[in-house]
């Protein structure tokens, strides 16, 4: 019997993903960001989705300034050199309408780490003295939301407990699973049957993939499935773990894509300045977002100049071309 296709479109993708679904993504603050994604959920209008991630950044901005986000796990976001602050995400957290939990860098990554294992929680040292352990500043419990009657989110914050097997002094802190109902990631290569191959740094994306129900995978290219597996070491996750994939040459523009292409500074720098009011950003999302029917039409829009810039050269792996520096 002939196996079922995983392809899909962009759209078809989207409509996955259910209003209030906890989300989380593949990259690191402006790498590897699956934008051509993030473009269509705005389009789609998905409200009250819970995102948890390790590190937020543009495509975090880009869904929260449209109002598609509630709730916020994360330990940072902001888009680097580019500009150093989410400043959605802060207008959002005070006008009320963004609920924001923050935990340490190290306890985003055990969470990610205990989801993927499939267990409810992991021990560390990490961020003991610190205000992130505050009771007062948890703040999903402030919002009642630590009630049990989202099977997503923990009872508890973290909890502390003693080591019941070596009898060591100190508190050992508890932080619980990341379980998110999707992962979205941008990746260079997939097989046709799902299998995941990214090249350079590989950030925590094995651990959030993992970590989720239903995984959308969107690629620079779609390769056959039979040469991918001729090197198994190379790849980071088998097809049988991946739900949807995606064909979609630099779909993760403005943010970058080791050997492939480089972050656009100068877009996500733009996008910054312009989107530190709602009026600006809602101007700059009817630009780029609404008022651009599909993500090929809008890399027609950014054009093959600026395109052809950011393009890696094959040997060194980034552009010879962008000028960096002063």
């Amino acid at each position: 019997m002939a196996k079922k296709s995983k392809r899909m479109s962009i759209k078809e993708a989207v409509q996955l993903i259910n209003d209030g679904d906890m989300i989380t993504f593949s990259g690191f603050t402006i790498w590897r960001r699956p934008m051509a994604i993030v473009y269509e959920i705005v389009r789609q209008r998905k409200r009250n989705l819970h995102l948890i991630e390790v590190n937020s950044g543009t495509h975090g901005e880009i869904l929260i300034g449209a109002g598609c986000v509630k709730v916020l796990e994360t330990c940072w976001i902001g888009h680097e050199l580019y500009g150093k602050v989410g400043a959605n995400a802060a207008r959002k957290l005070k006008s009320g309408e963004l609920i924001v939990e923050d935990y340490s860098h190290v306890h985003m990554i055990m969470r990610f780490a205990a989801g993927a294992m499939g267990v409810p929680y992991l021990p560390t040292r990490a961020s003991l003295g610190t205000d992130i352990l505050n009771p007062e500043y948890d703040v999903l419990g402030k919002h009642g939301l630590r009630d049990g009657s989202n099977p997503r989110i923990p009872r508890r914050k973290f909890e502390f407990l003693t080591d019941p097997f070596f009898g060591e002094q100190g508190d050992i802190i508890h932080v619980p699973a990341a379980r998110p109902n999707v992962c979205i990631a941008h990746v260079q290569q997939v097989g046709e049957e799902g299998t995941v191959r990214v090249y350079g740094q590989r950030y925590s994306d094995a651990e959030a993939i993992k970590a989720a129900d239903k995984v959308i995978v969107v690629a620079e290219e779609i390769v056959p499935e039979e040469v991918i597996r001729q090197e198994p070491t190379a790849n980071l996750i088998p097809h049988y773990l991946v739900d949807a994939i995606i064909e979609q040459p630099w779909g993760a523009h403005p943010t970058g894509c080791f050997g492939y292409y480089e972050v656009d500074g100068k877009f996500i720098r733009d996008f910054y300045s312009k989107t530190k009011t709602q009026e600006g950003f809602d101007a700059w999302a009817e630009e780029w977002i609404l008022k651009v029917n599909s993500f090929d039409e809008y890399l027609y829009k950014i054009g093959f100049r600026r395109l052809d810039l950011l393009r890696a050269n094959s040997s060194y792996k980034y552009s010879t071309r962008v000028k960096r520096g002063a």
